[in-house]
């Protein structure tokens, strides 16, 4: 396969060449910042920023959003969204 955009800098603002699952959890943080989260299965989602310093509920995000937040917590309590990927 080649690949036109192998010698670009990965930024933020680049497209996702990755994505993992994400399994929401109230302790255990990301093991790596995202670019975005996706959401499959729409829902509340409790999360905090890289640089939060408090959790934020994102009340009735519908399935199929991407969020364009770099999350270092997705949090189990107040999560009802699924099927949700971080986006590398």
């Amino acid at each position: 396969m080649s690949d036109q955009f192998q010698n670009r800098a990965d930024t933020v603002s680049a497209p996702a060449t990755r994505a993992v699952a994400v399994t929401p959890h109230d302790s255990n943080p990301l093991t790596d910042a995202p670019k975005a989260l996706y959401v499959g299965t729409g829902g509340n989602i409790t999360m905090r920023g890289v640089n939060g310093t408090a959790d934020t509920l994102w009340k009735n995000v519908p399935g199929g959003t991407v969020l364009p937040f770099r999350a270092r917590y997705v949090r189990a309590t107040g999560t009802s969204a699924g099927d949700l990927l971080a986006l590398y």
